[in-house]
């Protein structure tokens, strides 16, 4: 029997779940694959986590280099951020080592050198872990999917953010108090940054977009938005139009292009992706042949994410089996190249809900809806506050129908230059998730 070797670099929550994982379910693992696959070797730089591996089969290296020029066959890499775990994979892929990552910032930001690189060695860059946690979004995309042409994608892919926006609704709390409960419990980090202002979700969305539309990952060309502004009564007043508050992440086919888009979006109340809560993450994706398929799950945490991780390290050894003939479906993205271009923001087509401050008086709403017409903006519906603390001053919310996004905002400077209209009109795009 074929006896495969991986090496395990990081030891933090996901390396010591996929050593756990890994041992539990060996014999199932091995039984599937036929082959005798071993953890050989783990890099961990904390010496007193290295006392806790108590098997003496396994070598422990503190520099994660020697494990790479040691006799592995497979290098799994989940240290995180950019620059020591981007020498890491190109010093294993130069080695000829197959690699898996969870890392969807490198991905998004060196993917496309890094995979040519695999290429050029003959060897597997592989990163489902990177997108969706525990959820096989890329095997989906790349296998049961290929087949389609993938329309469009919406998904909650950040359970930070779709846990904050959860609370807040629960326990009709503002931002702040539901960010504090999110690191209290943990599914924040202290610097929650890179979640609630969109970057985490960005970087997984150029990934996805890149296998849907076999364009290069271009995490640069992502529009990003977070959700700092949201308002406990913004998710009231969408409520009120039959619509719940998420924070998405969009990449959609257009005859002028791709839109590739992250931030708050009113989704209906009664979809699928409205009721997806807390952590949890929810991809719908649409193709042209299977219609909407939605992949579901957990989005983070050890074992999921070594559920991934564990299933890339799989294709690998199938790879090596094969004498490394093909890419068996899990080879690199950008290998055919779309001519798609990415759409500005502004050329985005949607609805939209804008919330504003008037004066309560006769002839305001009138000016309004003058500004929204000379746009070719229609209303759908509208919905006026009860008049606020200063007595004069009234809230209003309409919903549009769609238009293009430079649009909107050319109106919404006017509106707010009219001196009826208080402070800033609040923007929210709407998406329908319409199957067509």
């Amino acid at each position: 029997m074929k006896s495969i070797k991986i090496g395990l670099i990081g030891f933090g929550n996901v390396g010591s779940a996929i050593f756990d994982v890994f041992n539990r379910n060996a014999d199932l693992i091995n039984n599937r694959l036929r082959v005798n696959l071993k953890l050989a070797a783990i890099s961990i730089r904390n010496l007193d986590k290295a006392k806790l591996i108590s098997d003496k089969t396994i070598t422990v290296y503190p520099d994660p280099f020697q494990l790479i020029y040691s006799d592995v066959d497979i290098v799994i890499e989940v240290i995180g951020g950019i620059d020591i775990a981007k020498k890491i994979v190109e010093k294993a892929i130069q080695n000829k080592k197959h690699v898996v990552t969870a890392n969807k910032e490198l991905i998004a930001i060196h993917g496309k050198e890094l995979l040519q690189l695999a290429k050029e060695n003959g060897v597997l860059l592989l990163y489902e872990a990177a997108v969706g946690g525990g959820i096989p979004i890329i095997k989906s995309l790349r296998e049961g999917l290929s087949a389609n042409k993938i329309e469009w994608v919406a998904g909650i892919i950040n359970g930070t953010t779709n846990y904050i926006l959860t609370e807040m609704q629960r326990s009709r709390g503002e931002f702040s108090q539901a960010l504090q409960q999110a690191i209290k419990k943990g599914y924040a980090e202290k610097d929650p940054t890179f979640d609630i202002e969109g970057i985490d979700a960005a970087h997984k969305l150029a990934i996805i977009a890149s296998l849907c539309f076999d364009i290069d990952i271009q995490y640069d060309k992502v529009f990003c938005e977070g959700i700092a502004n949201i308002e406990l009564k913004d998710i009231d007043y969408a409520k009120k139009f039959g619509y719940a508050i998420k924070l998405l992440g969009i990449a959609k086919r257009r005859k002028e292009g791709l839109e590739l888009r992250v931030h708050p979006s009113l989704v209906p109340i009664d979809s699928m992706i409205a009721n997806i809560d807390l952590a949890m993450n929810g991809i719908l994706v649409f193709g042209d042949a299977v219609g909407p398929t939605l992949h579901y799950g957990a989005g983070a945490g050890g074992e999921p994410t070594a559920s991934s991780i564990l299933a890339d390290v799989m294709d690998a050894v199938r790879f090596n089996l094969l004498g490394g003939n093909n890419l068996i479906r899990t080879g690199s993205v950008g290998t055919s190249v779309s001519d798609k271009r990415i759409l500005l923001i502004d050329d985005t087509r949607t609805s939209y809900y804008l919330r504003m401050r008037v004066r309560d008086q006769v002839g305001v709403m009138a000016d309004v809806t003058q500004i929204l017409a000379a746009q070719f903006i229609s209303i759908e519906a509208m919905f006026q506050g009860e008049p606020l603390d200063s007595k004069d001053r009234a809230e209003v919310v309409i919903i549009t129908h769609q238009t293009i996004e430079k649009n909107i905002n050319t109106a919404i400077m006017q509106i707010e230059n009219l001196h009826v209209v208080d402070g800033s009109v609040k923007l929210l795009r709407i998406e329908s998730l319409e199957f067509s």
